[in-house]
């Protein structure tokens, strides 16, 4: 179940990268260009959404059943190894922040009423939200 979880988590973080960084461009573009806020333009925001809470979801039950997890908190040490806590502590707390922005960014585009707010919420919220997940991912053992 473990290794399933982790390769799910991984599958989906490519899913939920691509479909964040396409968001941001197409919002941005939406923006400068001028055009109108559609129902088009909500799904596709709604699309990166749902794909990083479901990318949140399955890392917070693989945090819990993982041994690098939640685990490596409570056995202690993990604040003196900058990759325990990378996996224990920065990770799961900035990833779930970033999901927090990208949440609040398509909220209020649905509350705005001009569409160049609308759009200019969802690529500001979704990016600062992508740089935080960038910034936590754990590179080596990802990619490596």
């Amino acid at each position: 179940m473990y290794t399933g979880l982790q390769h799910l988590h991984s599958g989906i973080a490519y899913l939920a990268l691509l479909a964040l960084v396409l968001v941001i461009f197409y919002a941005l573009f939406g923006t400068l260009s001028g055009r109108e806020f559609t129902e088009k333009d909500r799904k596709i925001a709604l699309i990166a959404f749902i794909l990083s809470h479901i990318q949140l979801l399955v890392g917070l039950i693989l945090y819990f059943v993982s041994p690098l997890g939640f685990s490596l908190l409570t056995g202690g040490g993990a604040m003196s190894d900058a990759t325990a806590r990378l996996t224990a502590v920065e990770h799961p707390l900035i990833n779930i922040i970033a999901i927090i922005l990208i949440t609040v960014g398509y909220s209020r585009a649905k509350k705005i009423s001009t569409s160049r707010g609308k759009f200019r919420s969802i690529y500001m919220m979704y990016a600062i939200g992508l740089v935080l997940i960038l910034s936590r991912i754990p590179w080596a053992n990802w990619l490596g």
